[in-house]
């Protein structure tokens, strides 16, 4: 896209241009007409609109991303270079999605090969800690992807778990609490990684205290009820990372779903010594996903009891892969649904779960298969971009960092739209439709009015210059 664009104005007599992916069409991501615009008229309840109001500017995005797992490394080693490339640049070259952000497991996680932590085992002072494994697997991949982004680059981290021995369960997997004579040791730990990373050139931007705390999983996961967190981090991590000089981190509460993260955000953050440590809520969309439902209502209330402290989707995922799963366009129209609210409720930074999964859609130690935007083939070495890739891109290639959120109304729930204005001035509106019919509407922008078609199951990006 051109780099000098011209601020909206209603005298500039402006182009939108929209760019689709269309089921129907088979278009993915690309333009698919120029609009002019005409002067606006009073619209008739019976017409579709989408009324956008730049004089109204509310968060400013920080970016978008995915994850980069033992997974996404191991998939990538298993590719042919020119394959490794590909991908590569389909996700934070220019021409691709433009990614800025990158999310990473400090120690193992499910997507991987098996269990790990950095120390061995018994040793609370740490002496052993040792990153060498990810400097060979992970390491390269996402120096390979901060290279590509640049300076803008956003790299934070979440732990699956402590190491097995320093839990009440004696076990890496099956839930578990942190024991309490651990606590100074655990929160060393994140220093020591955060130190490590940065050593190999990685700058971390922030760390999340617990990925999904209130889960009992058959993997990695450990288990901390609210109090238990915010004594965590009032008591222990906030006063380590920044006894270390680690201030500028963003420490991350819950990295968990909508559900409860009302209640995680009032009991840690009502305490004031807990709350001048954290930066951020962290959130997943794992909760009651009905195949037409999200709890966004929690997200509006969590913004506005809390509007000091930033709201980021931490991970999202289309669960139990199946090959035949893989041309099933509702894995699109999922992101777009979520990506659109998360983003209507204040949402600053939004990152999908792994880049690119195996044809399995794995590996995963325990077998918890899932969808990735792209499926590579490991065997035959070749990449497939599912429908999701595309309705991903409709947000990431066009709403910049730095951007910021503007009014956007639909005067039906047929459809869906965000809008945001670049820091270039251009204008940025979404708008999905996941409908079996097409849908005539009017874009109204102030004085003037573009006449635009939605195809049915199709979603559009409306860049107005």
């Amino acid at each position: 896209m051109a780099s000098a664009l011209v601020a909206y104005s209603a005298s500039a007599q402006p182009k939108a241009y929209v760019y689709t992916t269309d089921k129907a069409m088979d278009a993915r991501l690309c333009i698919t007409d120029t609009l002019s615009a005409k002067p606006t008229k009073q619209p008739l309840e019976t017409e579709f609109c989408i009324t956008i109001d730049p004089n109204h500017k509310f968060q400013t995005y920080r970016g978008m991303g995915g994850a980069i797992t033992d997974a996404v490394a191991i998939t990538l080693g298993k590719l042919p270079k020119e394959k490794q490339e590909e991908l590569m640049k389909a996700y934070y070259g220019p021409q691709g999605l433009d990614y800025t952000v990158i999310r990473t497991s400090m120690g193992s996680c499910d997507f991987g090969e098996d269990i790990y932590s950095y120390i061995k085992d018994g040793d609370a002072s740490l002496a052993s800690f040792d990153i060498s494994r990810d400097k060979r697997l992970r390491i390269p991949v996402l120096r390979a992807a901060m290279r590509m982004i640049g300076p803008k680059a956003l790299l934070y981290a979440a732990p699956w778990t402590p190491p097995y021995w320093m839990k009440d369960n004696k076990k890496w997997e099956k839930g578990g609490t942190l024991q309490s004579e651990y606590y100074q040791a655990w929160a060393d730990y994140y220093v020591k990684f955060i130190q490590a990373y940065e050593k190999e050139g990685l700058p971390i931007w922030g760390m999340s205290t617990q990925n999904e705390p209130m889960a009992v999983q058959t993997w990695e996961s450990c288990i901390y009820t609210a109090e238990e967190e915010r004594d965590f981090i009032k008591n222990y991590l906030g006063p380590t990372l920044w006894k270390n000089g680690l201030q500028d981190k963003h420490l991350i509460l819950w990295d968990h779903n909508r559900d409860l993260i009302f209640h995680r955000a009032s009991t840690v953050l009502n305490d004031p010594e807990a709350a001048k440590y954290v930066s951020a809520i962290g959130y997943h969309w794992y909760e009651t996903w009905t195949g037409s439902k999200m709890n966004f209502e929690n997200l509006y209330r969590t913004r506005e009891a809390f509007p000091d402290k930033e709201l980021i989707f931490t991970e999202g995922t289309v669960e139990k892969f199946s090959k035949k799963g893989m041309k099933n366009w509702s894995l699109g129209e999922r992101y777009g649904y979520s990506i659109i609210h998360d983003f209507n409720c204040g949402t600053t930074l939004w990152t999908d779960w792994n880049i690119v999964l195996d044809e399995t859609g794995g590996p995963n130690h325990v077998q918890n298969l899932c969808f990735a935007p792209v499926i590579a083939n490991t065997k035959k070495g070749t990449l497939y971009f599912t429908n999701s890739y595309f309705y991903i891109g409709h947000f990431s290639k066009f709403i910049r960092p730095g951007a910021r959120r503007i009014s956007a109304a639909s005067s039906r729930e047929e459809l869906y739209t965000t809008a945001a204005e670049n820091p270039n001035g251009e204008l940025v509106v979404v708008v999905m439709n996941p409908n079996k019919t097409d849908i005539v509407y009017h874009l109204l922008i102030g004085k003037d009015s573009y006449d635009v078609q939605v195809n049915s199951h199709s979603i559009q990006t409306i860049v107005i210059k």
